[in-house]
């Protein structure tokens, strides 16, 4: 599945180099994307279990 940018490129790939001193390639954005639509996706099958259609911090692990 083709999804756009999730992340806030600028901030992530600063982030990356304040830590280490290191480049962030389009990948590591990319998989970082996937990474968030995959957690959406269980945080929302969390809250439907508890019968709620609102998406709480609690749903996120």
């Amino acid at each position: 599945m083709q999804t756009e940018t999730l992340v806030v490129v600028s901030k992530v790939k600063q982030l990356i180099k304040d830590l280490a001193d290191c480049n962030t390639s389009q990948c590591a954005i990319d998989a970082l994307t996937e990474k968030v639509v995959g957690e959406c996706r269980k945080a929302i099958t969390a809250a439907r279990a508890d019968g709620r259609k609102t998406v709480m911090g609690r749903d996120i692990e």
